[in-house]
């Protein structure tokens, strides 16, 4: 983002953050409403956005010469805003996801590199406290390990996406530390290409988490995130330390309910210990003997079980989407030797549509609990109040929501 995907506050992946929209979307003025779709972008309306940025670009001392260069021949891509409907780890369900994630030639190209700057990542895992499976993870996932860093003209893709007002003045924001990064000499104007949300670099850096948390780990006197393989690496591992990574707990580990486990007494985080003592057991070995996490089911009782910890959430930041965040753990984990889900993903079972994950989030809102945004998506927040309708309603309290659910919702909300 993403740095979300990711994408928001200081995030650095940011397709993940963004929502589904239709046509390219034509905004002339500021004031209208985010998501606005009429008509076609028209070019003295662009040039009439790039003369307001000026004002502002010019108060936080970015030179003329600069602003010129930035937009020289620019226009508003009208590929970039019909982009932001393809986000797969919002759309697939997780075990598709994770299939597609965690291939077998991502495996192998991840353990060859793994292999390769072995020094590198013990060095940064030293400094940063940061597991390397989840560095490793995070260059998997965005740009399978540097081969696609993205071919797109970040000031371009950054100008369309504020220009139409996506996502509020998000990109506007990351327009303009762009502008400054280019002022200030860390990257050459024609160097400056990533994905079409803006990111750039071996593990995808947005603008602002650029300028927050990229590092010249190896000393040459450039943070380049781009080419410099060690640069990048540490600059992630600088990233998640900075949002709170907790040196020496693991991001989670999956585990085994015992026989008639109370699930509805599984609410939020706990000692270790203390699921020991409820009878969780690890799939592949013993949990932890310090440290806090959380059940989550990703896809249900019918599903793995995993414990997360914080380490999970810090993962998020990178990237909010579970599954996003999910495979970077996984892929980290088998690149480093471990194995795949014990426990099988219910693929047989019917998906519930976007349209209706909606009407039950509604109907969790007339019940007075809270979902976050009605988009269609399951986060930590929605997850828990359907956990909450679900022991309402005499169901297994593992926050899916299923048909099951939706059927007693609708009968008495």
């Amino acid at each position: 983002m993403r740095h979300n995907r990711r994408i928001a506050g200081s995030i650095p992946v940011l397709f993940a953050l963004l929502a589904l929209l239709g046509a390219p979307p034509a905004i002339a003025s500021r004031k209208e409403a985010p998501g606005h779709t009429a008509g076609t972008p028209a070019k003295a309306d662009f040039q009439a956005f790039l003369a307001r940025l000026w004002a502002d670009a010019q108060k936080q001392g970015i030179a003329r010469r600069t602003f010129d260069l930035a937009f020289s021949g620019v226009s508003p891509d009208p590929s970039i805003v019909a982009l932001t409907k393809k986000q797969s780890e919002f759309v697939k369900p997780i075990w598709s996801y994770l299939d597609s994630a965690i291939s077998a030639t991502r495996l192998e190209r991840g353990r060859a590199m793994a292999e390769r700057y072995a020094a590198e990542l013990a060095a940064i895992e030293r400094k940063y406290g940061v597991d390397r499976r989840i560095v490793l993870g995070i260059w998997g996932m965005e740009t399978n390990f540097g081969s696609f860093t993205g071919d797109k003209d970040v000031i371009r893709s950054l100008a369309t996406l504020a220009f139409v007002r996506y996502r509020d003045d998000f990109f506007r924001d990351e327009l303009l530390v762009a502008l400054r990064m280019l002022e200030e000499g860390h990257v050459e104007r024609r160097a400056m290409r990533g994905s079409w949300a803006g990111a750039m670099g071996q593990t995808q850096f947005m603008p602002s988490s650029f300028m927050k948390y990229a590092v010249d780990f190896d000393g040459d006197g450039a943070k380049d995130v781009w080419g410099t393989i060690p640069d990048a690496l540490a600059s992630t591992a600088n990233y998640l330390a900075g949002h709170g990574w907790q040196r020496g707990q693991p991001w989670g580990l999956e585990v085994r309910l015992p026989a008639g486990f109370d699930l509805a007494s599984a609410n939020g985080f706990a000692d270790f210990a203390r699921w020991s003592s409820a009878g969780l057991a690890g799939a592949t070995g013993a949990l932890p003997r310090a440290g806090q996490a959380m059940l989550y089911l990703p896809a249900g009782i019918r599903g793995p079980a995993l414990l997360v910890t914080e380490n999970y959430r810090v993962i998020k930041k990178y990237n909010s989407s579970d599954a996003y965040a999910l495979a970077v753990a996984h892929l980290g984990d088998r690149i480093m030797g471990g194995g795949g889900f014990a426990a099988d993903w219910p693929r047989g079972d019917k998906r519930l549509s976007m349209a209706e994950v909606k009407e039950i989030q509604r109907h969790l809102v007339r019940m007075g609990l809270p979902v976050g945004k009605i988009d269609g998506r399951i986060g930590e927040i929605s997850r828990e109040s359907v956990r909450k309708a679900q022991i309402r309603h005499g169901l297994p309290a593992d926050g899916y929501p299923t048909l099951a659910l939706l059927a007693r919702l609708r009968q008495k909300p």
